[in-house]
């Protein structure tokens, strides 16, 4: 079979190598490109020598790229540099390169309306038509969407934690939708790999600190799939923490029971609606990060919470990989019709 060409664009970060990581073991797909302006004209494996077994291109600028012979996208740039991108890119030429199919790791395309986008990341939406057009990349949730999509917005990090548990509970109905409280726990790794004074080891080592307290930016993300899930608006309080740790989320949910529901409904929901998916697991045991590290899935438990009309939800991914690069090669699967879990079956790093 004729291997997909693909391109990374951004491919210095953390993302950008966790995809390299993953696609050089996907039997479908060859790497044909490496953007990253700053290193062009490196070997990647100058930089990170572990990649130096590996033929891989050497790093370009995005100008020097030739898409008409590119197949795929990934797109690992910051936040607001996605959208112009692409808007140049797809609509070049008179849509020269409208052939390209687009996994889009950014925020840039996630949020539906564009006065959204602006109060969260307060700038203006500069790829409106694009936007109108992109699928949020939630597999389990859009899996059919995804399918027919030539742009798809890969989900946050923290968002995929928190929706993969939630949605189908409100989707049933099971839980009341004006007391939902998540408490969410990150590695370092989910601040990028640009120099922040604040993420220094000698900042993050031997502490947890909070953060961005009732104004993270992901706060819209979840609120516009949870409000989409539930028919109406969801108004949540989310409080993200900083680990001293390299990668891994887990975030503690706290939602009550509606109507005369009890524990065992919200299980079974779950239980029912994860069943044949191979990426999420439900457990009766204590999440872990260590139990997915490195890997595509997300591990889930619910138990009751001391007051007779509560319920405490535990959620753990990688942050890196089920909250991002993994989660885009599972999107990048189904856009292209693979086995979702081709170059995704790995176990965890640990034990």
């Amino acid at each position: 079979m004729k291997k997909i060409k693909v391109a990374i664009l951004g491919a210095y970060g953390y993302t950008g190598l966790e995809l390299i990581r993953i696609l050089i073991n996907h039997q479908f797909v060859e790497i044909v490109e490496l953007v990253a302006n700053s290193n062009a004209g490196q070997k990647i494996s100058q930089i990170f020598p572990h990649l130096n077994h590996f033929n891989l291109p050497v790093l370009k600028k995005i100008e020097d790229i030739d898409f008409s012979k590119i197949d795929a996208v990934f797109g690992c740039l910051p936040h607001t540099a996605s959208q112009a991108t692409f808007l140049d890119l797809l609509t070049k030429e008179n849509g020269k390169y409208s052939h390209l199919k687009i996994i889009d790791l950014s925020a840039d395309f996630r949020l539906e309306n564009p006065d959204d986008y602006k109060h969260w990341y307060e700038h203006d939406h500069l790829a409106i038509s694009l936007q109108k057009t992109a699928v949020y990349g939630l597999p389990e949730i859009n899996r059919n969407l995804i399918k027919k999509s030539s742009l798809v917005a890969n989900p946050g990090c923290y968002p995929t934690s928190v929706l993969l548990p939630l949605i189908p509970l409100l989707r049933n109905q099971l839980i009341t939708v004006d007391s939902i409280i998540i408490d969410s726990k990150s590695g370092t790794s989910g601040a990028g790999r640009s120099l922040k004074t604040n993420n220094l080891f000698c900042e993050v080592n031997e502490s947890v600190k909070a953060y961005s307290v009732g104004k993270h930016r992901h706060i819209g993300e979840i609120e516009q799939e949870l409000s989409k899930a539930n028919g109406s608006k969801v108004l949540i309080e989310f409080t993200p923490h900083l680990l001293p740790i390299n990668r891994g989320i887990i975030s503690t949910i706290y939602v009550n029971f509606a109507k005369n529901y009890q524990i065992d409904d919200l299980q079974n929901c779950l239980n029912t609606f994860y069943d044949d998916e191979f990426f999420v697991t439900l457990t009766d045991s204590e999440p872990n990060i260590k139990n997915v590290a490195s890997t595509n899935l997300c591990e889930i438990s619910v138990k009751r919470g001391r007051k007779n009309n509560q319920a405490i939800i535990v959620s753990v991914i990688d942050n890196l990989c089920k909250g991002a690069s993994g989660q885009a090669v599972q999107n990048f699967n189904i856009m292209f019709g693979f086995d979702e879990n081709t170059a995704l079956k790995f176990a965890p790093t640990f034990p």
